[in-house]
């Protein structure tokens, strides 16, 4: 049967992650949903999951498509570009803050609406609030970055969190919580309960699918893998990555 894997640890604290061969727990795997192929299903791999969860999480808290901006920031990232594309396929209006202003053209046409600087979601005031700017977020990004889209997103808006590149600090107040009803919504890819799982899968198979994603992919071979984690660490990469196991 043909299965995927994704979180669980696998490829870190357990042995497999590039391997072309690997025994897990059965519960660890998925059946490959009718509507994509092994190779799709890991052109989305961990970081279209995990778009797809903070998608799922923001319509859970009513944020719908009608309620304004949603800013996608890291938007060039895996998480980040697979985010915009599954948000403008849904009918929302995202805008992507991307440090790299070269790439607006490739993040217009994912579905951004607009591209902003990422200077735009960076305000080191100690206000505990700003002007109201975002019906929600998705951030892979944190810190300051973070801090600043809950003290500027919209009453009853929801922000769902995924990353740490800019840090792990939140420099803040409550008063986004307490005064705007502003939820953030973490989201755990990892250990995602299986039922969520399934469902989103699902989706991505389906209604949630991306066309055209081999525009924003590129396949390496196994031996390229270290170079190409230095450029990633390096900001200069975009989009999804695929690692081909075989010749």
């Amino acid at each position: 049967d043909s299965v995927l894997v994704t979180g669980y640890d696998l490829g870190t604290t357990h042995w497999g992650g590039y391997s072309r061969f690997v025994r897990v727990p059965a519960e660890w795997t998925v059946a490959t949903p009718e509507g994509i192929d092994a190779k799709t299903a890991m052109t989305y791999g961990t970081a279209g999951f995990t778009a797809a969860q903070c998608v799922l999480a923001l319509q859970q808290h009513g944020v719908q498509a009608s309620a304004g901006p949603i800013v996608v920031t890291g938007a060039s990232g895996g998480v980040g570009s697979l985010s915009i594309a599954i948000l403008s396929k849904l009918g929302y209006e995202v805008v992507a803050a991307s440090g790299k202003p070269h790439l607006e053209s490739s993040l217009l046409k994912l579905g951004a609406v607009q591209v902003i600087g990422r200077d735009e979601v960076h305000d080191s005031s100690d206000r505990p609030l700003l002007s109201s700017r975002w019906a929600g977020a998705i951030d892979t990004v944190g810190g300051n970055t973070l801090s600043t889209l809950l003290r500027s997103t919209k009453h009853r808006g929801c922000i769902a969190a995924c990353g740490l590149a800019g840090g792990s600090d939140l420099p803040m107040t409550v008063h986004p919580f307490i005064l705007r009803g502003v939820t953030l919504a973490g989201i755990d890819s990892a250990k995602c309960p299986r039922d969520n799982r399934l469902q989103i899968w699902q989706r991505l198979a389906d209604s949630w699918k991306v066309e055209g994603l081999d525009a924003v992919t590129r396949v390496v071979t196994l031996a390229d893998v270290a170079r190409e984690a230095q450029a990633m660490l390096a900001g200069e990469t975009f989009g999804r990555t695929l690692v081909q196991l075989t010749d």
